[in-house]
């Protein structure tokens, strides 16, 4: 690929890739969003060419059918990230997110494909522990006003048919985390960086200490701000450069 150049677009992605950069970092976003949780991040870190991944049944991928299962979803964008593994990379999963992120390097392993140098996990207990995520219990108004403070977050004011457009894509995602279930832990051949949000109300450090049992190398890094503030967090973008 010459210098200049990019990549065909997939749905699987909301914009080119290029071939100019040394390394990409994958994006995962949480439950009831789309890649566009990730709009406020540059197109680049220092070298590292961001890619926020857009899952199905959501945004301009709103007429595709849902994944169903977080196996699925892995599977699915394995196919699509083919092409884009002739660069060292990195995945980034936020809260739920970090789910299918792990279940992808399970995918790309089992294919014989290369994997990531780093997984990095946002906020989100592991595998085995998925089913202690406060939101599978809440009710559907609690949900809705979870996401009303959400949108209110970005600065949009949260206009009742944009509430119920996310609130169905919302259910569908959590439908998917409540069926997600992994006994025990698969280890993965990358190290794991883990997030711990200082004002998380939600997820404690001690509970993501789970992850030790996924990988020979897992550091559990702690970063000022709350679960949301991913989305403009300096501190959190200069850590996505470490594994470089």
């Amino acid at each position: 690929m010459t210098s200049g150049s990019s990549t065909v677009t997939s749905p699987w992605f909301v914009r080119p890739q290029s071939a100019d950069h040394a390394a990409r970092i994958f994006c995962f976003p949480y439950s009831g969003s789309g890649a566009s949780a990730f709009s406020a991040w540059p197109d680049t870190i220092d070298d590292v060419e961001v890619c926020p991944v857009q899952f199905p049944g959501r945004e301009n991928r709103l007429a595709h059918p849902h994944y169903g299962t977080y196996q699925n979803l892995a599977a699915g964008l394995v196919d699509s990230l083919g092409p884009l593994l002739d660069s060292p990379f990195a995945f980034f999963g936020h809260c739920a997110g970090a789910l299918p992120a792990y279940e992808t390097v399970i995918r790309l392993a089992e294919r014989g494909l290369p994997g990531p140098e780093c997984l990095f996990v946002s906020g989100q207990p592991a595998p085995h522990e998925a089913s202690h995520d406060r939101m599978l219990t809440m009710t559907e108004s609690e949900l809705r006003a979870e996401l009303e403070s959400v949108v209110r977050g970005r600065g949009i004011e949260p206009r009742p048919d944009m509430i119920d457009l996310g609130m169905v894509v919302l259910l569908r995602d959590l439908a998917a985390a409540r069926e997600y279930r992994r006994v025990e832990p698969v280890t993965v051949h990358c190290p794991i960086i883990v997030l711990h949000w200082r004002d998380d109300p939600d997820v404690s450090l001690d509970q993501l200490q789970g992850w030790r049992q996924y990988a020979d190398s897992v550091d559990i890094h702690v970063v000022d701000g709350g679960k949301h503030d991913f989305m403009n967090g300096r501190e959190l973008l200069k850590q996505l450069t470490s594994w470089r």
